[in-house]
């Protein structure tokens, strides 16, 4: 029985399971030095029947503000960890626990950057497990201003709008190489429900959180 069971159900699995990362070990081979002008969430959006708006721009045509305020609202201790930041996910288990489903995720830039690239916007402990196994990849393969600046380039700032510079292009019809602080950290605000925000700029959450950002914005330690 039990060969039975690893022939046709665990050895299957396990080799979906190497196949997956060893492509994803490629992909970040790949994109260790070039433009990354597609995500899983990007083919997900042109799948569902939507249009994709991308730019790439290099780590040095985006706007310091931009990082930092992606930094102190995403990911304090960015520079400084290896991928996770335990204290965080501490927190979100421990509000999940309370809701009694998955509403906190805890996830540092890197694993957002995971996501993005590789799964779904789906919530289960399952997809958590591949995105922590593709983060200690990614921070292994990739430096923190590779990260960062993949980030930035692929984040979703709105319906089919991803990456800096087509944000910056759409709200403000400028680059982000010229993003002042104040519409830096109005875009980064947005990141947690572009969808919703691209259509309500003036949301009063949205703006207190912006507000938020500025006044953190000079603590960040960027890459």
């Amino acid at each position: 029985m039990f060969r039975w069971i690893f022939k046709w159900i665990i050895a299957p699995l396990l080799v979906l399971f190497l196949s997956f990362h060893l492509m994803v070990a490629g992909f970040l081979v790949l994109w260790g030095n070039t433009p990354v002008e597609n995500s899983a969430f990007m083919l997900w959006h042109r799948l569902s029947g939507g249009d994709v708006t991308q730019s790439w721009v290099d780590y040095d045509r985006i706007a310091k503000s931009a990082k930092q305020a992606a930094i102190v609202s995403e990911d304090a201790k960015f520079v400084s960890h290896h991928g996770f930041d335990f204290d965080s996910i501490q927190a979100a288990i421990a509000a999940n626990e309370a809701e009694g489903a998955i509403s906190a995720g805890g996830s540092t830039i890197s694993q957002q950057l995971a996501k993005n690239l590789f799964l779904t916007s789906h919530r289960s402990y399952l997809r958590k497990g591949e995105e922590a196994i593709i983060t200690v990849m990614m921070e292994s393969m990739w430096t923190k201003q590779r990260i960062l600046e993949v980030y930035l380039n692929v984040a979703e700032f709105g319906e089919g709008i991803y990456g800096i510079e087509a944000a910056a292009q759409h709200y403000f019809n400028r680059s982000a190489a010229k993003l002042n602080r104040e519409q830096a950290a109005l875009l980064i605000s947005m990141l947690p429900n572009p969808k919703y925000y691209g259509k309500n700029m003036n949301a009063k959450r949205l703006r207190n959180k912006q507000r938020i950002i500025l006044r953190r914005m000079n603590t960040a330690a960027i890459p």
